[in-house]
């Protein structure tokens, strides 16, 4: 992780060095470690580092290429260093000699345009081209690494973080509405706008130009869902997802030599897999222990215990060795702890009920002076549970082996009482084939009559009226085909918006302590390899993510590679809410701050209020609807905006 800033003047006119230093200052925390600027006539680029790799060490940004009419700035590690070395014909130099920003470069000089679809990383990089006087921008297929741009007639300004560009006198400081109804009403969907009016975002798997005659913004990662593997037995194809996955987590252990790694462990499938298979890496190249930070819950009540309680399934794994493990009691911690802090860091309001879990786990890897740490995100949505297999079941009419599948599912998840094979098959056979306008027209047969974005929020009815919310709503749900197959679903499911603003968030929560995140699950190779096999491959005799529960063996704990439980956080979100924050809610709940009147329906936020704090471990939705509103509340105050 690092940051990137830069300025190019539409209008000719030279750019100011001391506009571009401010930028590059308010993003420093993201790399405190060296930086630089570089800036010619109307253009200029800046960066910030933060030392992860042994390449970093040498790197030097702003990079300019040996011609001269190319200049790059970068946040990235690439991953396929030894393939892009050999594409781009360096192999005369040392792989350690050559930095990820000089790949990079070497990439668009040989693919121009096309060069971010032969990278494999995280990355959000800018490269003017003096040729053309033309910038070319990118980011990394899950928008791990940030890019915030602005532009108008006189100016296109880029950064890591919103408030580089707020650092800028031609950046206006206006409130963006639209987004604040989004926020309220819960809805991620869009992925270019911010709270800020005229700053955005640029999406995750796209590239854009942008020139004196105009901007193109397009996505470059296309995946061909007719694509199928075919492996001759069960057992291959476990080997199969074994061997890439071992290489996408060893990708991920690169570092300077005198820092150390560490990983998010909390006994699931999907972080376990990670340190273990980490740790054995790490032993047989003879490099030393994992740091391993994981949230325990000891102070909850038994009943939530049995929810959220990892432990047994944390030992397990600790008990391989290799591990110097850490523990973050989050029981005592408040879901807005460090609010202001987190506020700043995050540039918005924030919709993550659990970031508060993250940040302290941060804090502790920090304070391990830990600079790598390995994230489970999201192994769910790679590998899929393989639901979409029932219904792939439905559409194809294989009625008999669709029962056998909903049959064993039922007995295999924790509480088989409670979900039946009907339900299942319901649930994931027929639902997701229902089309959208059915639905609607069975709940308005119902007499349903809520606003279509949903009923728990307390957004004003007026607010909603004056910015056609209800419209643009309708118009994310017709544009948004679903899924008819099961590899279509798989994707949808995997590129959701929810994923995508989730990563962007853990990393301000990351850069806030100096740490680069690095996922294994959101490998581009990864991604695309699970996209690949059969749906019968994700779901098999019950058992869902069935490839990845066979690739485990001898490296998982049989516990911890059979588990169906999953640990769920809201029980102590919804009890430290109101035990620590209980102030803080009722002075914006019961005297509404001025700024937030307009937005929010008090009455509605109030009755909201009333019904968690009676009864707070029975209204989820209400917890949640109090908490979106305090946070923009508190994020408006801190704020400042011209008329």
């Amino acid at each position: 992780m690092s940051a990137i800033v830069g300025i190019y003047c539409l209008d000719n006119r030279p750019v100011e060095r001391q506009g571009l230093e401010k930028m590059a200052e308010g993003v420093a925390h993201r790399g405190p470690d060296d930086g630089g600027l570089w800036n010619e006539g109307s253009v200029g680029l800046g960066q910030r580092m933060l030392w992860t790799t042994p390449e970093s060490l040498k790197e030097k940004l702003p990079l300019v290429n040996r011609s001269g009419d190319l200049v790059l700035t970068a946040d990235a590690r690439i991953d396929n260093r030894e393939e892009l070395i050999a594409a781009v014909a360096l192999t005369d130099r040392r792989p350690g000699e050559l930095s990820d920003s000089q790949l990079i470069l070497a990439a668009y000089e040989k693919w121009g345009e096309g060069c971010p679809e032969k990278l494999v990383g995280d990355f959000a990089f800018a490269i003017w081209d003096r040729r053309k006087q033309a910038f070319f921008c990118a980011r990394d297929v899950m928008g791990i690494r940030p890019f915030y741009y602005h532009r108008t007639r006189r100016v296109f300004a880029f950064a890591s973080e919103i408030k580089a560009l707020l650092c800028l006198p031609e950046v206006p400081r206006q409130l963006n509405e639209v987004k604040v109804a989004y926020y309220l009403a819960r809805i991620l969907e869009d992925r270019v706008i911010t709270f800020y009016q005229d700053i955005f975002r640029l999406p995750a798997a796209h590239r854009m130009t942008v020139s004196r005659e105009g901007i193109r913004i397009e996505p470059y990662w296309t995946v061909n869902l007719s694509h199928e593997l075919r492996f001759s037995s069960d057992t291959e194809s476990a080997e199969a997802f074994r061997q890439i996955f071992t290489e996408v987590v060893r990708c991920r252990l690169r570092r300077v030599a005198s820092q150390h790694r560490g990983v998010l462990l909390s006994g699931g499938l999907d972080s376990s897999s990670i340190a273990c298979t980490a740790r054995h890496l790490l032993a047989e190249a003879g490099e030393g222990r994992l740091h391993a930070f994981s949230a325990i819950f000891p102070d909850l009540p038994e009943e939530d215990q049995r929810l959220i309680d990892e432990r047994p399934y944390l030992q397990a794994v600790l008990a391989q060795g290799g591990f110097d493990p850490h523990y973050v009691e989050a029981s005592l911690l408040s879901p807005l702890a460090e609010v202001e802090r987190v506020l700043w860091h995050a540039d918005e309001p924030f919709f993550g009920p659990n970031l508060y879990i993250h940040w302290a786990l941060h804090r502790a890897a920090h304070q391990q002076k830990v600079r790598v740490l390995l994230d489970g995100i999201d192994g769910d949505s790679t590998v899929s549970h393989g639901y979409e297999y029932l219904t792939e079941l439905v559409r194809t009419g294989k009625w008999k082996t669709l029962i056998q599948e909903a049959t064993a599912l039922s007995r295999n998840l924790p509480v088989p009482a409670t979900i039946t094979p009907r339900r299942i098959i319901w649930e994931c056979g027929f639902k997701p084939l229902v089309p959208t306008t059915a639905v609607q027209v069975w709940r308005r047969w119902r007499g349903r009559r809520q606003p279509v974005w949903g009923k728990h929020t307390a957004i004003h009815p007026a607010f909603a009226r004056r910015i056609h919310l209800a419209e643009r709503v309708k118009n994310w749900v017709n544009r948004k085909a679903p899924g008819r197959t099961a590899r279509e679903i798989h994707w949808n499911n995997l590129t959701a918006a929810p994923i995508q603003y989730a990563l962007e968030l853990a990393d301000k929560a990351a850069a806030a302590f100096s740490l680069e995140p690095r996922y294994p699950f959101c490998d581009r190779r990864l991604m695309e390899f699970c996209l690949a096999l059969p749906p019968d491959q994700k779901l098999h005799q019950g058992w869902n993510r069935a490839v990845m529960r066979r690739a485990m063996d001898g490296i998982l704990p049989p516990e911890v590679q059979w588990r169906t439980s999953k640990a769920i956080l809201s029980p102590n979100f919804r009890r430290r809410l109101l035990d620590y924050e209980r102030e803080t809610l009722e002075a914006v709940v019961k005297n509404p701050p001025p700024v937030i009147q307009e937005y929010v329906d008090v009455s509605v936020l109030n009755r909201a209020y009333q019904r968690y704090a009676s009864q707070p471990m029975q209204r989820e939705q209400d917890a949640f609807t109090v908490f979106t509103a305090v946070v923009l509340a508190l994020w408006l105050q801190q704020a400042s905006f011209t008329p």
